[in-house]
């Protein structure tokens, strides 16, 4: 496929808003995908420098190339600095010397390079410590190349296969369920999140949902603590309320004829007395103080809530995408089952 950014009818430019390759890379996916092509597995978001991309076949640089000369040099033995620099000469490289500084350049270079410039070991005061027999010289080896890692069970190359693989009576039968367009947005978020092994996903997806439910229970912790302060706090307020009825009531030796009167304040009372006793309540608490504490908790329900959301959102689409997962790579498993089953006996 070839995108092009021109506008055919030339009445603008092309906008490159920010994040417009992310956004062209996921349209792209998805006609990939519901067209049955491959997509980009993990996009890079750049590329190597020319000198990592030549890998081996980068040549070395002339500080490289003169580790190499003395080492060699060095393996002859030399008695002193004089001797080192004429088996140097032998070599090809070019000394000089300037002043009280030593210079070699090697055939085809342009500008000579300094002894002293060459790094700790192969500077002119190290080279003489090292053939008086007081340093010792360690080579310096070439830089090794990173060894491959060994491949990986990727989920954007099991999906494509299954995908990809025939049209057997178990991707027909998903395919009347499922939207390509959502298996394209699965792989897409599979890749950005990182997610190419199924492990790493049921990992996340469980922890995502722990931390859901913790959230939860944090919140309904709250709600439930919530709901029994302002239940005391209206026992309170009624049991005041009605005091005075309730011992002009008890005065009047619980006089029938008063409790017709007074039948409801008498009532709300009375509750208000039950539900102190099932809280083992010897002393009330001030309407003051239960008012402070769901204040307390109620700000803190409300910070929990944004987190609490995300969660909830994260936990959603992990589900999905994992769900999503599970029914392509499984998709052939209820046929085979459904052919177990019905096999001649």
């Amino acid at each position: 496929m070839i995108w092009n950014a021109v506008n055919l009818d030339c009445d603008r430019k092309f906008r490159n808003f920010l994040g417009s390759t992310r956004a062209v890379r996921r349209l792209s996916d998805t006609i990939c995908v519901e067209n049955g092509y491959s997509i980009v597995e993990n996009p890079k978001p750049h590329g190597k420098s020319y000198n990592k991309w030549l890998g081996d076949a980068a040549k070395p640089s002339h500080r490289e190339t003169l580790h190499l000369a003395i080492d060699r040099a060095l393996e002859q033995k030399p008695a002193d600095l004089d001797t080192l620099l004429t088996e140097l000469e032998k070599s090809g490289c070019i000394v000089e010397r300037r002043g009280k500084h030593i210079t070699l350049c090697a055939p085809g270079w342009k500008k000579p390079v300094r002894l002293c410039s060459l790094g700790e070991g192969y500077t002119q005061e190290d080279l003489i410590a090292v053939l008086a027999g007081t340093r010792e010289h360690i080579p310096r080896k070439a830089s090794a190349v990173a060894a491959p890692e060994a491949p990986k069970v990727n989920l954007l190359v099991d999906i494509q296969a299954k995908l990809q693989a025939g049209k057997g009576k178990g991707y027909e039968r998903w395919a009347k369920v499922f939207n390509l367009k959502q298996m394209a947005q699965t792989m897409t978020y599979l890749s950005e999140h990182d997610l190419l092994d199924y492990a790493a996903l049921a990992a996340k997806t469980a922890a995502a949902a722990e931390k859901y439910n913790n959230l939860q229970t944090q919140i309904k912790t709250a709600e439930k603590r919530m709901e029994e302060i302002g239940t005391l706090r209206t026992h309170i307020i009624q049991y005041a309320k009605t005091r005075d009825t309730y011992v002009a009531y008890r005065k009047a030796g619980y006089s029938k004829k008063f409790l017709e009167a007074h039948r409801e304040e008498i009532a709300l009372h009375k509750a208000a007395k039950d539900a102190f006793d099932k809280l083992g309540l010897k002393k009330l608490p001030k309407v003051k103080d239960l008012n402070a504490a769901y204040a307390e908790i109620l700000s803190q329900k409300k910070k929990l809530y944004p987190e609490y959301r995300r969660a909830r959102d994260e936990m959603r689409e992990l589900l999905t995408v994992k769900a999503n997962v599970d029914r392509v790579l499984n998709m052939e498993a209820p046929e085979a089952g459904r052919e177990k089953d019905h096999s001649p006996r």
